[in-house]
């Protein structure tokens, strides 16, 4: 289940469906602030001895107004600020995956190298030491004693 999730959300680019479910959750939150906001002014209104009767004429167009701004102004920033956001962990996480399976492999990858401003900078570094000896060129194997010809000819040596 865990491993499913970190698939699913450490793609390099958000799949259409999470895009559309975050933006769906953050719709949904706003719409339950403004139900909250809306329920209180309501409950205000009804404790008003007078002038209840003219906050809830009002507060239909207090409402369509804080719902536009929030949808149109505050929905887009909030939705923005979260991929950034989970693309700087996320990125660095699917990164590490990748480069690790090198490694299981057997192959020889370079230095693991992340984005500027992405996150888990220090697990890089820590990667890439305990990776360093594998990325070191293998060491010839020690060199056998030459022999004379005079040698080879009687077997000696």
């Amino acid at each position: 289940m865990f491993r499913s999730t970190l698939k699913a959300c450490c793609k390099s680019a958000p799949s259409t469906n999470s895009a559309a479910r975050s933006l769906a959750i953050s719709a949904l939150s706003l719409l339950l602030q403004l139900l909250l906001f809306v329920s209180s002014l309501n409950e205000l209104a009804l404790e008003l001895p007078h002038d209840g009767m003219v906050l809830v004429d009002r507060l239909n167009g207090i409402v369509w107004t804080v719902l536009g701004v929030s949808f149109l102004a505050f929905l887009p920033i909030t939705f923005a600020i979260g991929v950034l956001t989970t693309h700087r962990f996320a990125g660095p996480v699917y990164r590490f995956e990748m480069y690790l399976k090198q490694v299981i492999r057997g192959e020889r990858p370079g230095d693991c190298r992340l984005r500027k401003g992405d996150e888990l900078m220090d697990l890089c570094a820590l990667i890439n030491e305990a990776t360093a000896p594998l990325r070191r060129p293998p060491e010839p194997p020690p060199a056998l004693p030459s022999r004379t010809p005079e040698e080879a000819r009687t077997g000696a040596g």
